[in-house]
């Protein structure tokens, strides 16, 4: 923050905050009633990968970034990154319920923006529906009207016991990064369900692009300057502005 600061923003504020945790939740909702009264701006960033990695092998394998991106890695792999059950509900409860807890405490707040709250929830071409293979689930993922909240809650819990089960793959889920993949494409479906309800809103969520960071053990290729584009712009979005929608960085793509 001392660094944000010194480039000239004095008046960026921090306040801690664990998504897993609905006392930490109350009290960033409660600082924010108490210092603002209101939220105008939610991106919702806070992420983990659901795998235990071996960082040395997986670099000895020296992947490209088109293979990273295409899923033709994912045989590769999958001798040095393994899906546990620990990792995988870490996973889930960070990047899905994690984002569904902390707007359910922000929405009130949202609500009093005058300007008409903003909700980004960053992604990651890993939920894309094409990359799932079960067919049902595809369909029930893309049936917008009959989606619920409940209904991916349950979703959300069938692949935990079919992890638990070892059955992964025979009942049709992603192999690369499981659990990743999972969240990323319940938290799509989860973007449109809030939108469909708060119509007053600009609700999206976003791939910000093959960004180096910790979270993809730094194999990608882009600057956090450049991932953070797509994010700041559906931050800034005009009233009126699109919502319900997935981008793939600045540009509309499909879900």
């Amino acid at each position: 923050m001392s660094l944000l600061h010194e480039h000239g923003f004095p008046n960026v504020l921090f306040h801690q905050l664990d998504v897993q945790d609905l006392q930490s939740i109350e009290g960033l909702a409660n600082f924010i009633q108490t210092r603002f009264g209101k939220l105008d701006i939610l991106v919702n960033n806070a992420g983990a990968s659901g795998v235990v990695v071996d960082e040395e092998g997986l670099r000895a394998l020296n992947i490209d970034p088109a293979s990273w991106l295409s899923g033709k890695a994912t045989d590769m792999v999958q001798g040095v990154i393994k899906t546990t059950y620990e990792k995988a509900k870490e996973c889930l409860d960070t990047n899905y319920y994690g984002v569904k807890n902390l707007t359910r405490a922000l929405l009130p707040l949202l609500q009093r923006s005058t300007s008409g709250g903003r909700i980004v929830n960053v992604s990651s071409i890993r939920g894309e529906l094409w990359r799932i293979p079960d067919e049902e689930l595809r369909k029930e993922l893309a049936d917008v009207e009959n989606l619920s909240e409940e209904k991916i809650d349950g979703f959300v819990e069938k692949f935990l016991d079919d992890l638990r089960n070892d059955e992964l793959e025979v009942k049709g889920w992603s192999k690369m990064l499981p659990a990743y993949s999972v969240s990323k494409a319940m938290l799509n479906a989860y973007t449109r369900v809030v939108a469909k309800t708060h119509l007053n809103m600009c609700i999206n969520c976003v791939h910000p692009g093959y960004v180096d960071t910790d979270l993809n053990w730094h194999t990608g290729t882009m600057t956090l300057e450049e991932g953070a584009q797509g994010s700041v712009m559906l931050a800034l979005l005009p009233q009126g502005g699109p919502t319900g929608c997935y981008f793939d960085r600045t540009q509309v793509a499909q879900f």
